[in-house]
């Protein structure tokens, strides 16, 4: 059985389908037969305590780690033998922003560019530092930036190329109301515009006015959490249990 979040374009290809997904670490279990499905316009809450999957998880999402075992498609594309094509329609957000100190905001972005095969398009880098709240500090080096500006950067390295399928590891960390907010209105523009988001977080407060559906990871295994939907919400909530290795 699956966990499912109905989008706003629920017919169609799902954004995101796992089949007994596995993996092991040594002789431990990371991940236990996992099923997952997330419908276009879906936003999902990942919960679990540390150490339960979580990171995991959202690695095989972003093609960065591999199963042991199962099955995993993003948006019908099969992530284990067409990572590449994977990668070009997703963002991550993961614990380590992963930008360069020795580069200022701008430069960092335009090696992103560079980096990804875009235009270098300094036009666009402005656009992206003024919506993550970074304009005035574009031309400064990052070793002097604070944890949060780090991550406002790493966000809008993200948005250079807007992905389609969003994956944020605790996305709220380190981060003010404002940069709050800021992770909550893009999250929510990937999924309005027919994409996918998947949040890993302990602070469901944070999450809990952008997502459609919860699940919880239990020492590998996804655990149904029903949900009430949000009050705006035009869409159907259905989760179910799921397997075991």
């Amino acid at each position: 059985m699956k966990h499912q979040a109905a989008g706003t374009a629920a017919a169609g290809t799902p954004a995101i389908e796992v089949e007994g997904v596995t993996r092991r670490f040594g002789s431990r279990w990371v991940l236990r037969g996992v099923d997952l499905r997330v419908d276009q316009g879906g936003v999902l809450a990942l919960t679990g305590r540390n150490g339960s999957g979580k990171t995991t998880l959202l690695r095989i999402l972003a093609t960065l780690l591999q199963p042991s075992r199962g099955t995993v498609r993003i948006f019908g594309e099969d992530a284990l033998t067409h990572p590449d094509a994977v990668r070009e329609r997703l963002g991550f957000l993961a614990h380590n922003p992963g930008i360069y100190d020795d580069l200022n905001a701008d430069e960092n972005l335009a090696f992103a560019q560079r980096m990804s095969r875009q235009s270098a398009d300094p036009a666009r880098r402005a656009e992206v530092l003024a919506r993550v709240g970074l304009v005035d500090a574009g031309r400064e080096r990052v070793r002097g930036f604070s944890t949060g500006m780090r991550r406002r950067l790493a966000l809008g390295r993200i948005l250079l190329r807007p992905p389609t399928l969003l994956l944020l590891d605790e996305p709220y960390a380190s981060f003010d109301a404002d940069g709050i907010a800021l992770v909550n209105e893009v999250a929510r523009s990937v999924a309005d515009a027919g994409g996918a988001v998947v949040i890993a977080t302990h602070d469901l407060d944070r999450a809990a006015g952008i997502m459609d559906t919860r699940a919880e990871i239990d020492d590998g295994v996804l655990v149904a959490v029903p949900i009430t939907a949000r009050a705006d919400a035009h869409r159907t909530v259905l989760l179910a249990g799921s397997g075991g290795v």
